[in-house]
């Protein structure tokens, strides 16, 4: 086993930041969703500081650098020899893509469908519409019925009304059919799995995502054709994951020739060790900022789309951390098989449900939602493996 992938070195929790995780999340949301209320001003034009893609905000600048900064510091641990051994070792990777495509966007469908369309929807309305945006190259006269929809006239455009449940169910579908891409790097390092297989999954799954994400999100969605967002996929991958994982790299590689082993790992990563924490607070206090009012505007609306994404998270992980307990692989390679599915690639999924539906759209909230549980969840599922890894074989 390699030093970086050292269950008792380089990732013991000692510091106050990571010790109470969970703790600072809830405060740097709640921080966030009152400095959105109290300086709606900042939050606003942080949020306007963006990359636009077919006019929906893809990569919000301030949360690109606060990625960069979350992503950097685990990138240049990794030793790249490890990557290309991980890259040999089929089980894992196969597993990945096998939960990632053909199971958790159809279990998303089905619980969300379940939940909002049956369970919640007399809590929901039944009779409660929503206005969103008519489908790419459809133009319809108004009173058409088109799928659940009918065309209205507002303001002077055309747009669908649709049932608001319904609205709701396109934005988790957009969140199923997009496996994380960035933020797994940092739940595969906190539960102390192989980075470098990590980063190997991460890379097939976004060139998977590429191919199946349109297909997939207009075959479930069923609203019309789905264009396949290449421009919003290639910007966000590029700028969430590349361009960290290049910096990283070269950053290594100079370091090492320059300074040697001894240097690199008692001096430079120590400085390093809270950065990744530091940044993933931020991350959260400028998220929160940006869709605080949303959130306190429909707090209900939350609960109800919330539940079935919690489910959906812990079905994925679960199927997931078993498969790899019955192909009986090691605890390192386990914990991010298992992760990369349970958690979504919420930036697209978000850039998506705007460009598709609109950004006032019960889609678009419905993928603010899973920001809002994402990263809780997340690290309680970090919590379990490392409690769990007794159960697994270690790496050699």
């Amino acid at each position: 086993m390699t030093k970086s992938n050292s269950p008792h070195k380089d990732r013991q929790m000692s510091s106050i930041f990571e010790r109470y995780l969970t703790l600072w999340v809830g405060i740097c949301i709640v921080g966030g969703i009152l400095l959105g209320k109290m300086v709606p001003d900042l939050a606003k034009t942080l949020d306007g500081m963006s990359i636009f893609v077919n006019g929906a905000p893809v990569v919000s600048i301030p949360i690109a650098i606060c990625l960069f900064f979350m992503m950097y510091p685990i990138m240049v641990k990794i030793d790249f020899t490890t990557v290309i051994k991980a890259g040999k070792s089929g089980k894992p990777v196969f597993l990945t893509l096998f939960i990632n495509w053909a199971i958790k966007p159809f279990t998303m469908y089905g619980i969300a469908l379940l939940f909002l369309g049956v369970l919640f929807n007399k809590l929901i309305g039944p009779d409660a519409v929503d206005l969103v945006k008519m489908p790419f190259g459809l133009d319809l006269p108004v009173g058409a019925i088109h799928g659940a929809g009918v065309v209205v006239l507002s303001e002077g455009v055309k747009m669908l009304q649709i049932p608001l449940w319904r609205s709701y169910l396109a934005g988790c579908i957009l969140l199923g059919i997009a496996p994380c891409t960035a933020m797994v790097l940092v739940w595969g390092y906190l539960s102390r799995g192989n980075d470098g297989l990590t980063l190997v999954m991460v890379a097939i799954n976004s060139l998977t995502m590429l191919v199946l994400y349109g297909i997939l999100g207009g075959f479930l969605l069923g609203v019309g054709r789905l264009p396949v967002p290449w421009q919003a996929l290639l910007l966000s991958i590029s700028i969430y994951v590349a361009l960290p994982l290049v910096t990283g790299f070269v950053t290594r590689r100079w370091i090492l020739r320059t300074k040697g082993k001894d240097w690199f790992e008692k001096k430079f990563l120590h400085v390093l060790t809270p950065v990744t924490i530091i940044a993933l607070l931020t991350t959260l206090v400028l998220l929160f900022s940006f869709k605080g009012e949303v959130i306190l505007s429909n707090p209900l609306t939350i609960l109800w789309i919330a539940i079935p994404l919690f489910l959906q998270t812990i079905l994925i992980f679960g199927l997931g951390y078993a498969a790899a307990k019955m192909m009986k692989l090691s605890y390192e390679d386990a914990a991010p098989a298992a992760m990369i599915g349970a958690s979504n690639h919420f930036e697209v999924a978000i850039a998506t449900s705007t460009m598709l539906f609109g950004l006032s759209s019960g889609a678009a909230l419905a993928t603010v939602v899973g920001v809002l549980i994402e990263v809780p969840v997340m690290l309680m599922l970090v919590k379990f493996c490392l409690k769990t890894q007794h159960h697994f074989s270690r790496s050699s």
